[in-house]
């Protein structure tokens, strides 16, 4: 196999990985957070800004794993 090929692979295996990964965590997240505002409407204030948080955090993993695609 040439380096080429190699290089390319790793590139795509890295971002797929890095892609599906935060994408099933923010669909968890948000899904939760939907679930437990449906059961208890008041709490939708307390619940908004944690699952952001939660959000941006499993975002930044698929930010690192498009800063590995670049370095590669």
């Amino acid at each position: 196999m040439e380096f080429e090929v190699a290089q390319v692979l790793a590139k795509a295996f890295a971002i797929a990985v890095g892609g599906v990964a935060p994408a099933i965590a923010i669909g968890k997240i948000c899904a939760k957070a939907m679930e437990s505002i449906g059961r208890n409407p008041e709490s939708s204030g307390k619940l908004f800004v944690p699952m952001l948080l939660g959000a941006a955090f499993a975002e930044a993993i698929a930010i690192y794993a498009l800063v590995v695609v670049f370095t590669l």
